[in-house]
């Protein structure tokens, strides 16, 4: 008999989404994949309020969307083989209530972990012990991999590095065709983490175009670019992905200027482009480190620093053919191993092994339950 899967989206899935992906208006949501490939129940924001009544009306004013779904997940556990949440926004409610009171007799909880080392979540973690009740935790950057182990003493087998992916189907060289201007362009997009002004003092007096489009459909994170002193050349905008594809394919390479952040701030936006067949000038952060290789599909620059990245820049645009062979080998990086298939494909495995070692108690040890 297959698992009974639950799925959570932290967010309400907007009306017509699925039929814009159709259109190919918008990439793949990887909720609805991942959902497809897990054969899974899907339940988003909307979905759980309805579900909940007045009660979860309360709950999300009180704690939010995490609590909300933790809530629903708790109340649904009895229904269910395993729970993957997306986020520890999720998964950590969802984790306090098993501690609470449903020890017995609960589904395997695996979820997707972005950055376990902000303050409030690692408080959770070593004053609760949390982790406890999350068997797998998957995370997007190497150094939050080692954090996990190293700090809260999870093995591999719970702490897990996977990939993190872009719909290679819609960001895809041949999916749209390059304009040319009469000066080079170069662009950058997202808001999480992103060091703007840096950027913008790299390119000041250049003569190539900038664009920058400073927007991003999750993040808290303010605009580095509102109130900075916008050189001539820089257009800063705000787009649709569809748009966005059209800029990559438009741009000579792709500028990635983040400030110092443990996890993977900005790898939506490389992978986007890497897709797309574009180099990529980084800057090196502690977390942002298992996309880029130096030299092969992008470059490396020291994070705040407008000197080298003027010079990385300069250097791409004097060898538009190194620029384009970066392009290609990310665009190669991205088929075998950081596509939404590839992932799809990755987390399904676990999944599978969860619903089928399922069997009623707890799925950590009595050891790993003591610490």
């Amino acid at each position: 008999m297959s698992a009974r899967v639950l799925l959570t989206v932290s967010g309400t899935i907007a009306p017509g989404m699925a039929d814009e992906v159709a259109r190919g208006l918008r990439p793949r949501r990887d909720y609805f994949e991942l959902a497809r490939a897990f054969a899974a129940d899907l339940i988003d924001v909307a979905g759980a309020r309805v579900a909940l009544g007045r009660f979860g009306d309360v709950l999300h004013r009180v704690g939010g969307p995490g609590l909300l779904l933790g809530w629903y997940c708790f109340r649904r556990r009895h229904a269910y083989d395993v729970i993957f949440t997306d986020g520890e926004q999720v998964g950590l409610p969802l984790a306090a209530l098993f501690a609470l009171g449903a020890s017995r007799n609960r589904p395997r909880h695996l979820m997707i972990g972005h950055r376990m080392t902000a303050a409030k979540k690692a408080f959770l973690l070593d004053r609760f012990g949390l982790q406890r009740w999350i068997d797998q935790i998957f995370v997007y950057a190497s150094s939050q991999q080692r954090t996990l182990i190293e700090r809260w003493g999870l093995s591999e087998e719970r702490a897990i590095y996977t990939p993190f992916m872009v719909d290679s189907r819609f960001f895809h060289p041949g999916a749209v065709q390059p304009r040319t201007g009469a000066k080079p362009l170069i662009s950058s997009a997202g808001l999480e983490w992103r060091d703007y002004p840096t950027m913008m003092e790299a390119v000041r007096e250049l003569d190539i175009n900038v664009a920058i489009a400073a927007a991003s459909p999750w993040s808290k994170r303010p605009d580095s670019t509102a109130e900075a002193e916008i050189p001539a050349n820089v257009t800063v905008k705000r787009l649709s992905q569809y748009d966005l594809r059209q800029l990559y394919a438009d741009s000579a390479f792709v500028v990635m200027p983040l400030a110092e952040v443990d996890f993977q701030a900005g790898v939506t936006a490389i992978l986007e482009a890497m897709a797309m067949g574009k180099a990529v000038i980084c800057s090196r952060t502690s977390g942002q480190t298992d996309v880029i290789v130096d030299g092969v599909n992008g470059m490396y620059v020291p994070s705040g620093d407008p000197i080298a990245l003027r010079a990385a820049i300069n250097h791409l645009l004097a060898h538009p053919d190194k620029a384009a062979q970066m392009g290609r080998v990310g665009r190669q990086l991205v088929e075998e191993s950081q596509s939404l298939d590839r992932y799809t494909q990755r987390l399904a495995t676990y999944v599978q092994a969860a619903g089928t070692t399922y069997q009623g108690k707890h799925s950590v040890t009595k050891g790993e339950l003591a610490r």
